[in-house]
């Protein structure tokens, strides 16, 4: 009787072992394989994302003002009335992946977000933006839904103001810029939209 327990036994973990190994044209990873392997999946979960950043919420001026830098985010959050003291340049370019063709980048818009939002993306508050002034050289970039007081100098393509006032002038360094300015969704500006060298 305990010489058939023992035979038993060792089928059962004889057929244990083979089902466990490895399978006919199946090699075993070497260990400079494994470590190949292991150095691309970190490098895919540190691959950058679509956008270059994530967006920044404000709450202080060393946060405005870094979130606005080419280093920055491409979003950038107020959840209250905010006045910096020093001037404030939204600068670097920013991009996404094109959703017609996702192999292709294209730019991303940077956003001053001078809003709150409940989950169904409707406007629950708006914010006021101080500033001496605002030097916008990002691309396509916005104002939007609140109020940015102080002077906007325009440096770059595609600026817009949408359903967001801008409570001084707005200077576009050349024609070329001014003509591709935006206000969209009752977006206004209460001084003047011109080019100033």
């Amino acid at each position: 009787m305990r010489l058939k327990s023992v035979v038993l036994s060792s089928i059962l973990v004889g057929t244990l072992l083979v089902g466990c190994g490895t399978k006919p044209g199946e090699e075993k990873l070497t260990q400079q394989e494994k470590n190949t392997q292991q150095q691309q999946n970190s490098e895919q979960q540190n691959a950058q994302p679509d956008v270059v950043a994530s967006p920044s919420i404000v709450s202080n001026e060393d946060s405005l003002h870094k979130a606005t830098s080419k280093d920055g985010s491409w979003i950038i959050i107020l959840k209250r009335d905010f006045e910096a003291k020093k001037e404030i340049v939204l600068e670097g370019e920013f991009t996404k992946k094109d959703t017609k063709d996702p192999t292709k980048q294209v730019p991303a818009s940077r956003k001053i977000a001078l809003y709150d939002q409940d989950q169904n993306r409707n406007k629950t508050a708006s914010y006021s933006l101080t500033a001496p002034k605002l030097i916008v050289r990002s691309e396509n970039s916005r104002i939007q839904g609140g109020t940015f007081i102080g002077d906007v100098y325009v440096e770059s393509k595609g600026f817009s103001v949408v359903d967001a006032k801008v409570q001084g002038n707005v200077y576009f360094a050349s024609e070329e810029l001014k003509s591709t300015f935006k206000l969209e969704n009752n977006g206004m500006v209460t001084g003047v939209t011109e080019v100033k060298k």
